[in-house]
């Protein structure tokens, strides 16, 4: 398996949750490294990237809500939900990214509650 996530659950509004991506070492060290959302009936969208470097980028929807972290000895990227929305229900992916080539994990659903 080259990325796994996992993490996803039910969680309150304004609760937070924590995904988890673990990566082969050959799909990680270098590349660019992001998590993806797509909720039911509409297309797949960014939520955030991370580059090898730790240079971070964030969709408008939940920047100040959410954080991307990578810990490169465990070749793991980490999502930090919080403050979470009815919205942000959906399937989050993870994904990794160099050059032409790109990478996708199984998804891990995230489902927030009134």
């Amino acid at each position: 398996v080259q990325l796994q996530a996992s993490g996803g659950g039910l969680v309150q509004a304004g609760g937070s949750l924590r995904l988890s991506c673990a990566a082969s070492a050959a799909i990680f060290s270098r590349n660019l490294m992001g998590w993806y959302r797509q909720a039911p009936g509409k297309q797949r969208e960014l939520v955030a990237t991370i580059s090898n470097s730790g240079i971070t980028n964030y969709a408008d929807a939940v920047k100040g809500r959410f954080t991307i972290s990578r810990e490169n000895a465990k070749n793991t990227v980490y999502l930090q939900l919080n403050s979470l929305k009815l919205e942000d229900t959906a399937i989050y992916y993870c994904n990794s990214k160099i050059g032409i080539l790109e990478f996708w994990g199984q998804g891990t659903l995230v489902t927030v509650s009134s």
